[in-house]
């Protein structure tokens, strides 16, 4: 197998986290509609601040709902931080983007599934072999970021029913919506 030197799997990772970062950004002014956010995130990452409760609680991983209870929300280029409430008792989160393993807005059936691959395995895997040895690059991390499930970006709210296949076999078919990275992009 080729060996990926440009590492996609980390550009596409970057550019889907960022979707996160800019949708965040807009919902410190206010959640419109009935848009709200459940985000899963390793409690263990690297970064993560929580208390010694709520890491006790949830030594792996927990799903925060940002909708009608959060406050002070502050979002920064690689991390962001909120106050919530769990239990009757507040808490503040601080969370690097590189945490979440998840994110979703229920109320457009919209969701990013992220999940953890090693380094090692994304090495032997650029280098052919398992276990053979690669060169590092210097922006390379202990752990590789997840690598993000595209397939299941989006779905459509009321799905149309399905039509009858037409004679044309190399047409695509109908399904889920394209989203175009670019203009999630920094101008």
């Amino acid at each position: 197998m080729a060996v990926d030197h440009i590492r996609y799997d980390l550009l596409v990772q970057d550019a889907l986290r960022g979707v996160v970062r800019t949708v965040l950004e807009d919902a410190r002014k206010g959640l419109p509609g009935d848009h709200h956010f459940y985000i899963t995130l390793a409690t263990r990452a690297e970064g993560v601040q929580l208390s010694p409760r709520m890491r006790a609680q949830y030594p792996e991983e927990i799903t925060i709902v940002l909708q009608h209870q959060f406050w002070d929300l502050e979002v920064t280029e690689d991390r962001f931080e909120v106050g919530l409430a769990f239990g009757g008792v507040t808490e503040r989160l601080t969370v690097p983007f590189t945490a979440i393993t998840g994110f979703s807005d229920p109320s457009v059936q919209f969701g990013l599934q992220f999940t953890q691959i090693a380094e090692g395995a994304a090495e032997a895997e650029n280098a052919g072999g398992e276990g053979a040895p690669a060169a590092k690059g210097p922006a390379e991390h202990k752990t590789a970021p997840a690598v993000p499930n595209i397939a299941a970006v989006t779905t459509a709210r009321d799905p149309a029913p399905a039509a009858p296949p037409e004679d044309d076999p190399d047409k695509p078919s109908a399904g889920g919506e394209v989203v175009r990275l670019d203009r999630f992009r920094k101008k």
